[in-house]
């Protein structure tokens, strides 16, 4: 199985590279930055591949794509897990919203945009997967205030999740959304679950069934509210 994780350098990316790789995927881990995507696949070891990729480049995400085709000639698993900007200093009320644009690009255009790219690689895989890491803090459900860029463009990326997971269920892509939980990251803080359980939801939907759910917003394997 190949599988490709953004944002796989550091936190839950790099958990979900390493566990991905202990099953026997074939794993290529992202980063913006080419040394840090290296220096993680050396921590890990395993059949893990480094790869440059900044999910907001069409350029980076054109290359990553050609990459894949030119190694391997399909996707079996796609993480999308690089995220921005938890702006827990704004609120809704006075937001910056240059700020949410920003966290747009990664949060929300990034994972569309290399979906959008990847889809004939998936198409071509017999199991394909398709996982975006969300959060609680975008179920409308429970939503209140405060960090909006982040919430908003979770939001936005669930309801894209929806609209693929009914769209490309007759080509057996299974699509999910996965809430990893509050997990102890430089994104999350200290004071969080381990990085292995927040880690754990997201290589489960990674690794679904082909009767598996699709169009679903999971945390721990069990379903959130939207």
């Amino acid at each position: 199985m190949i599988a490709l994780v953004t944002g796989g350098n550091r936190g839950i990316g790099r958990e979900v590279c390493r566990e991905l790789a202990a099953l026997g995927h074939t794993v290529l881990l992202t980063a913006r930055s080419p040394e840090a995507a290296g220096a993680a696949v050396k921590e890990i070891g395993g059949d893990v591949v480094p790869l440059r990729l900044d999910v907001t480049s069409e350029e980076d995400v054109a290359a990553a794509a050609a990459a894949v085709a030119e190694r391997y000639g399909r996707l079996d698993v796609l993480v999308n897990n690089a995220a921005i900007t938890y702006d827990t200093w704004q609120s809704g009320a006075s937001a910056d919203l240059d700020v949410v644009r920003e966290a747009a690009e990664t949060n929300l255009y990034g994972p569309w945009r290399l979906i959008q790219e990847l889809l004939p690689l998936l198409r071509e895989s017999p199991h394909p997967r398709i996982v975006n890491v969300s959060s609680e803090a975008a179920s409308l459900t429970n939503m209140g205030g405060g960090t909006p860029a982040y919430s908003v463009t979770k939001v936005a990326l669930n309801a894209l999740t929806r609209m693929l997971a009914a769209e490309l269920r007759g080509d057996g892509v299974l699509v999910n959304a996965i809430c990893p939980g509050w997990v102890a990251t430089d994104m999350g803080g200290p004071g969080g679950r381990p990085v292995s359980a927040g880690a754990a939801g997201v290589v489960w939907a990674a690794t679904l069934p082909d009767d598996g759910p699709t169009g679903g917003f999971f945390r721990d394997g069990r379903p959130l509210p939207w």
